[in-house]
């Protein structure tokens, strides 16, 4: 149904209601972006760690604001350019950081280590993390709704698209280990994979969004008024983020030095984790809600995002930053993207089937926790063993679904949201 023609009786809350939630999460966030913006645009020099604190904050803020317009623009999006703007814009402020990390490094050596763990940190924290929370609130959720004991989500169809496009590209990125470096060539290819990853989703089934709390709010409006709206949050959230960018990611190296704290272990797991931070609430709040399986197809999503997008653009903004056509990788940088794609094999293979049950989300979030107390080449090594172990158990369960997930990017059918959001009365996601 069009925006258009939606009924009034479609809307759940009350126009006082709707403008009270925005009215607070207007304010809320505005508290936290006015002190970043002074101090940039006036040129304070704060201690690096107050500096962290007052830029990490706006930078969390900010992709509050970008998370909430990405969500109620799909009720206008419609087309595959409209789709793949909208994709690009979605995933600025957990790519802001390391693009700089990586343009820098083309004219500063001691920046390529910043971009390898920045991209590697996202990476795990998303799958390692992110999505075993999901399904753990999930399971909880379908068992206190009586829906039996049976651990886990049952993901759609469709979705073994966005696994095929995962796993392809992570067997792909075997080659940044292998090679030492992640070349412009393979930066490239990884770009169009994305391309054709936006082209397939563009062309998809239109399914109707799920809009919760702000978002919901701000697609009740009127359809010119939530136009300019998600138009003006788009355009004031990238402006915070490209001001905010730069000195969040020096101070985070600088406040390393300070506070005596591993400088990439920082950058590899405090960045990530608070431009991630939105969508990570946002699929928790879905699961709570009774769909997970919407919130776990989301965090897949953002996953092929990342090994597509974020990893193919690493390169090409070394590059740009006068550096080579290769981001050459120390040891260390070449263990840790073993480390991530490895574990990136496990998770797919662990879901091959479109189950995802409750022991492959602790085994994720196992592992996951482990990696913290390792420092050492080997601890690492026997790590990414474990994951390929695990990986090649789950194969091995699900050795019938793998062909089908393989030619699922070129003959299956994805889904692209769109059109009228779905409410909470519609009904909750199938669970198993």
């Amino acid at each position: 149904m069009p925006a258009t023609d939606r009924p009034v009786a479609a809307v759940p809350t009350t126009a006082r209601a709707r403008r009270l939630t925005l009215i607070r999460s207007a304010l809320l966030t505005a508290i936290f972006i006015a002190p970043a913006v002074v101090v940039r645009i006036v040129g304070l020099h704060l201690d690096p760690v107050v500096a962290l604190l007052v830029f990490g904050a706006a930078v969390v803020a900010a992709s509050f604001l970008l998370a909430w317009a990405a969500e109620a623009a799909q009720i206008d999006v419609a087309g595959g350019l409209a789709i793949a703007v909208l994709a690009l814009v979605a995933v600025l402020p957990e790519y802001a950081v390391d693009l700089y990390y990586a343009y820098t490094s083309g004219h500063n050596a001691e920046y390529t280590q910043y971009a390898a763990a920045n991209m590697t940190g996202s990476n795990r924290l998303l799958m390692g993390l992110g999505w075993p929370v999901v399904v753990l609130v999930g399971i909880v959720v379908a068992r206190k709704a009586g829906a039996g004991k049976r651990a886990g989500l049952a993901l759609e169809p469709a979705n073994r698209v966005e696994l095929g496009f995962l796993l392809i590209a992570g067997v792909v990125a075997f080659v940044i280990p292998a090679s030492g470096e992640i070349h412009l060539a393979l930066g490239l290819a990884l770009l169009a994979w994305f391309g054709f990853y936006i082209y397939k989703v563009s062309h998809g089934d239109v399914e109707e969004p799920d809009l919760v709390g702000t978002a919901a709010a701000l697609g009740e409006l009127p359809d010119r008024s939530r136009r300019i709206a998600v138009v003006g949050l788009f355009l004031a959230s990238g402006a915070v983020i490209l001001l905010c960018a730069k000195p969040f990611a020096d101070n985070l190296v600088a406040a390393g030095t300070e506070l005596g704290i591993d400088r990439f272990l920082l950058v590899q797991w405090l960045a990530p984790l608070a431009s991630e931070a939105p969508e990570f609430i946002i699929a928790v709040i879905f699961a709570s809600r009774g769909r997970g399986t919407a919130a776990i197809a989301t965090l897949i999503s953002s996953k092929v995002n990342q090994w597509t997008l974020l990893v193919g653009s690493l390169p090409v903004a070394h590059l740009l930053g006068g550096g080579g056509y290769s981001l050459v990788l120390d040891s260390r940088q070449i263990e840790e993207v073993l480390l991530t794609a490895t574990q990136t094999l496990m998770g797919v293979a662990l879901i091959l089937g479109l189950r995802f049950r409750g022991p492959a989300a602790w085994a994720l979030l196992v592992l996951f926790v482990v990696q913290f107390p390792i420092v050492s080449t080997q601890g690492r090594l026997v790590l990414s063993g474990i994951y390929i172990l695990v990986a090649i158990a789950g194969v091995v369960v699900n050795r019938r679904y793998l062909l089908a997930t393989v030619r699922a990017p070129f003959v299956g059918t994805a889904i692209r949201h769109g059109g009228r959001p779905q409410h909470a009365e519609d009904g909750p996601d199938t669970q198993t």
